[in-house]
């Protein structure tokens, strides 16, 4: 058995050390060979307390080799209710790796996955109907620091080994049960592949591999039409190409935990490229609208704020869809400070405000006089601002009926600029990750 261990020289390894076959063939290497490579080298041990006494059994038999061997190992025990599922099971093992990592003395996270197990896991996924990303079988996480140094070697090398070395171990009898689809694919796929066809297993890591490379490339093509907006929303640049689209959005929909999905859904989102702006589309608690240069993508909100009198306002500070505004006076010796960063502060002449303005979010027939001149409907005038529609229901807005006077965090409207023969300046301060002072 052969393990290529030169990307890992002066590293610190830590291996999951369950006891069986795999994982301690794997810290018999890395012990053997640490010398050669200045690897620092120690263990943990996760029981995960499902299997009883034979758990206690496993988690005491890495104890003493550990020990015995001068390896240092860190030692997790679950005492809580049974887990339900594998998943729940694996989310609280990645914990403690985590927790491992933490302590700064630890480089990365060495787990036993073999050749046969990607096998296996590209089987599993392939069955299922997954796509290319599921063809990538088990690759290095180096986002979360866990290594495969075994990946490419198959199960038979590996028994081999245990036996040259007199390698101890112990057997996780739930290996040997044919309960789980993935002990099916193992116990009686696998063989069947490996009799028709010699080298199945190495012919598929093969394939895993190429098909890494290839998601490699669609993720940095995703990368570059994908923006994750300030605000929490996501804007997919305008994209013909559908299999790029769509795994971008499938990203978006991944890190919303969104999973129930459907094509004819990712396909309506794609086909939103053709239609007018503000056009959109509802679904799973999301919003797919039509903007300038893309789609925006944002979670379905309902912009709720009655019409309040401006002149209570002046002077506090309130929240008006989670966006932050106030409006004050300004003294006449005061200059009008740039504010922190992320707001946008408006100034405007406080007299010309009507004593019937108030303040509220947009409506249906809203109108704008643009500063300088020019009148637009509200919708027009924001697109032409390039205002994401999914910040646009939550600007706050000062308005005299149809007439808007100031776009909280873009602009006020004509009627209340400012002048030589103003008084009284007011500022309308507008706090939102999107809109910005320069």
């Amino acid at each position: 058995m052969f393990i290529d261990l030169s990307p890992y020289r002066n590293k610190r390894i830590c291996v999951a050390l369950s006891g069986g076959k795999d994982s301690m063939s794997l810290l018999h290497y890395l012990n053997l060979h640490k010398g050669e490579y200045g690897i620092t080298l120690s263990a943990l041990n996760c029981d995960h307390s499902i299997r009883g006494e034979e758990s206690v059994r496993d988690s005491a038999f890495v104890r003493e080799y550990c020990e015995t061997n001068g390896v240092y190992c860190h030692f997790f025990k679950w005492d809580g209710e049974l887990f339900a599922n594998e998943s729940s099971a694996r989310n609280w093992r990645l914990s403690c790796y985590k927790a491992v990592l933490s302590k700064g003395d630890t480089d990365y996270i060495a787990t036993a996955h073999h050749m046969n197990d990607n096998a296996e896991t590209v089987l599993f996924n392939l069955i299922r109907g997954a796509s290319l990303s599921g063809m990538t079988g088990i690759t290095d996480d180096l986002a979360n620091k866990i290594i495969r140094p075994l990946i490419g070697v198959d199960r038979e090398e590996i028994e081999q080994y245990v036996l040259q070395n007199a390698i101890p171990f112990v057997e996780d009898g739930t290996n040997s049960a044919d309960d789980y689809t993935r002990n099916k694919i193992r116990h009686n796929v696998i063989p069947a592949l490996e009799s028709a066809v010699h080298g199945a297993v190495n012919n598929i890591y093969r394939f895993s591999r190429l098909a890494a490379e290839d998601e490699e490339y669609f993720k940095r093509q995703v990368n570059n039409v994908l923006i994750c907006r300030a605000d929490g929303s996501y804007l997919i640049k305008s994209c013909t190409e559908p299999v790029i689209f769509k795994r971008a959005l499938r990203r978006i929909l991944t890190e919303c935990g969104k999973k129930d999905f459907t094509s004819a859904q990712m396909r309506t989102v794609y086909e939103l490229q053709w239609l007018n702006n503000g056009k959109k589309f509802k679904f799973l608690g999301l919003v797919a609208v039509r903007e300038n240069g893309g789609i925006g993508i944002y979670g379905e909100r309902t912009a709720v704020l009655n019409s309040v009198p401006f002149r209570e306002y002046i002077d506090k500070a309130e929240r008006y869809g989670g966006v932050a505004a106030r409006i004050y006076r300004v003294e006449q010796d005061e200059k009008l400070q740039k504010p922190e960063t992320g707001e946008r502060a408006l100034s405007f002449d406080l007299d010309k405000i009507p004593q019937t303005a108030v303040i509220r979010f947009k409506q249906s027939g809203d109108k704008f006089k643009k500063f300088g001149g020019g009148t637009k409907s509200l919708g027009d005038y924001l697109t032409d601002k390039k205002i994401p529609q999914a910040q646009r229901d939550f600007l706050p807005l000062i308005c005299d009926g149809a007439d808007v006077l100031a776009v909280g965090g873009v602009e006020i409207s004509d009627v209340i600029k400012i002048t030589e023969d103003t008084i009284n300046m007011g500022a309308f301060v507008c706090c939102s990750p999107l809109l910005k002072n320069d």
